[in-house]
């Protein structure tokens, strides 16, 4: 969840190292910290709160050397103060570590370590891992060797880098278990580490990921794998196909709205290349699985956390009306503990922007454990979701920066959405008529969305009406009401307003019991088999006082006097109207969150990449 960057190379480590820092800072904002090596000694500068803060301290106190590593922290253990910022020192100054995961041993360690004589000044975990690597090395172990017994020794996930005045010049980086990736970049005479992609684009393209159990050293002359035995491990370099221009901002005033916007191009990138329409096919390239599998598997479990949770319950709907498969819908973070009853029979499907989210991964390795193939919907090109997985279905969103999910959550609903109507075909449910006419519908999406981006105006004046509300509940019934959960989840996380999505249907049993003139209700409406019954709710709303802004589609008039504010989107078969449902309600929660003038792209106690349990 947290940012980490290294550099070692012949250019300004503190300018390098803060850039990567900067690209990352959507996976952590609390606290940052740098640490270069300088004439032999290491220097630390670390502030509270984002960047700039660190930005104004390193320019009141330069710091100049060609080895360097920063950290943007979220917290786990201990305040956002800038005593429990990362890099962490022993007690010497000679050791400084930053950190991304739990040390879930730390306690004892501390206590441990305090006996030995260690003085300890941070509330943190991380802090333990440096005075650990210090214990070691009075005990008469060198470096490398410290560093590889304190990995030995510490429980949990974590990605971990190392840099000491005791081997100049050297950084060592490491990986264990699933706490996010930690990816090694090739440079022309210089060498990076970085937690996530963009860090170190743009310097190099050429790239390593470690896996679980590995360690890299860093220095002038290249770069070194271990495992933690200290045995060597050769490792590929590849090359990434990764824009970090499309990063930008682009002339938009926040990175969600940039995305919101993108994504008429990015559904058609998810699309374009998987659909044929004469004769209709669904090309699934780089899934992985045979024909013969597919035909065999007696059930889908689907599995994800939060905006994606959500489309693994629209992915529910879709495979099971068009493949005819029971899918069982669960989340990561619940999946790996109460002992799944899945097996070979099963098709395990994780649904991820990052591809790094610890309690997906940790859930993938319980399904291997099972027998189960995987399959992973992902985002995020060479993630470990990626690797792990029988078969992928990439989902091509492009890189999105702003905490709060979009175009990936759509990108996701339509590889859902393709991936069942290739089991559908596949288990011979689905015929070519049905599959040709979702196949056009799917093709005229991106250009329906594409409509539904121009009328910001209505969104900026329900803003103005509602902004200084305390709570929103949001209903929706079949196919939608995932939409409903994901529209309450994007209002609450940017505008820090109290909502709440339901089945509409549900809205009798305890959530009417709220509804008065202070609570505006937001229904999903549009024209599909349980039309009459979502009207049914508005009136019942109404009946007690509430505020209806209705989506609903274009040209139905049905509930006009009836819902205070309508919201059109274009007519499409009913397994597509969550995507074209979801655009206004981002609209709504982006237009709320800035009239309340809160941080839309970096919202209080979230982060990007959720890689700590």
């Amino acid at each position: 969840m947290c940012g980490i960057v290294g550099y070692v190379g012949q250019g300004n480590a503190s300018e390098i190292v803060f850039e990567g820092l900067r690209r990352l800072e959507y996976r952590g904002y609390d606290s940052a910290g740098i640490a270069v090596l300088r004439d032999g000694t290491i220097e630390v500068r670390r502030a509270v709160g984002k960047l700039d803060n660190l930005a104004t301290r390193l320019r009141d106190e330069p710091l100049d050397g060609a080895v360097g590593i920063g950290h943007t922290r979220w917290a786990t253990h201990g305040r956002p103060t800038e005593t429990n910022a990362h890099p962490h020192t022993d007690c010497t100054g000679e050791i400084v570590v930053i950190h991304n995961g739990i040390v879930e041993n730390y306690l004892s360690l501390r206590k441990r370590l305090i006996a030995n004589g260690h003085r300890f000044s941070s509330e943190t975990d991380t802090e333990v891992v440096p005075h650990l690597i210090e214990d070691h090395l009075h005990q008469g172990l060198d470096l490398q060797a410290a560093i590889l017994q304190t990995l030995r020794e510490i429980r949990g996930n974590h990605a971990i880098v190392v840099l000491s005045s005791r081997q100049l010049g050297t950084i060592y980086a490491a990986r264990l278990g699933n706490a996010g990736g930690v990816v090694l970049g090739v440079g022309d005479g210089e060498w990076f580490i970085a937690s996530d992609l963009p860090a170190i684009l743009p310097y190099t393209r050429r790239v390593a990921f470690l896996d679980h159990g590995e360690v890299a050293a860093l220095n002038g002359d290249g770069y070194r794998v271990l495992d933690l035995g200290g045995n060597p491990i050769a490792k590929t370099v590849q090359t990434v196909p990764y824009d970090p221009v499309s990063a930008a901002k682009g002339g938009y005033k926040h990175f969600m709205l940039k995305e919101i916007c993108e994504q008429p191009r990015s559904l058609s990138d998810t699309i374009s290349s998987r659909i044929a329409l004469a004769p209709p096919q669904v090309l699934l390239d780089e899934f992985g699985l045979a024909r013969e599998q597919l035909q065999s598997f007696r059930r889908v479990v689907l599995v994800a956390c939060g905006t994606a949770w959500h489309a693994c319950l629209v992915g529910k709907f879709l495979i099971e009306e068009l493949a005819r498969v029971p899918v069982e819908v669960d989340y990561a973070d619940e999946f790996r503990y109460r002992d799944p009853l899945i097996g070979t029979d099963t098709l395990f499907t994780v649904v991820t922007q990052s591809g790094e989210t610890v309690d997906v991964l940790v859930s993938m390795e319980e399904a291997r454990r099972k027998g189960a193939p995987t399959l992973a919907i992902v985002n995020v090109v060479g993630s470990q979701a990626t690797r792990y997985a029988d078969a992928l279905i990439y989902t091509h969103a492009g890189p999105e920066i702003g905490v709060a999910s979009t175009k990936a959550f759509t990108s996701q609903l339509a590889a859902l959405y393709l991936f069942a109507l290739y089991l559908g075909k596949t288990r011979g449910t689905l015929g070519d008529a049905t599959l040709s006419s979702s196949l056009q519908a799917l093709a005229r999406l991106p250009h329906q969305v594409g409509e539904l981006l121009g009328n910001e105006e209505q969104y900026a004046d329900l803003a103005n009406q509602y902004s200084k509300c305390h709570d929103f509940l949001y209903l929706a019934r079949g196919i939608n009401y995932p939409i409903a959960l994901e529209g309450a989840l994007k209002l609450k996380e940017i505008s820090y307003i109290h909502a709440e999505g339901y089945p509409a249907g549900e809205m009798k049993h305890g959530p009417i019991a709220l509804i008065d003139e202070e609570m505006p209700v937001v229904v999903i409406a549009p024209q599909d088999r349980v039309f009459e019954k979502t009207v049914s709710n508005v009136e019942q709303v109404k009946a007690r006082g509430g505020t209806v802004i209705a989506v609903v589609t274009e040209g139905d008039r049905s509930l006009e006097g009836k819902a205070d504010h309508l919201i059109s989107i274009p007519a499409t078969m009913p397994h597509l109207t969550p995507i074209l449902a979801s655009i206004p309600l981002q609209l709504l929660a982006y237009h709320i969150a800035v009239r309340r003038g809160c941080d839309v792209d970096q919202p209080r106690n979230l982060a990007k990449s959720v890689t700590v349990e």
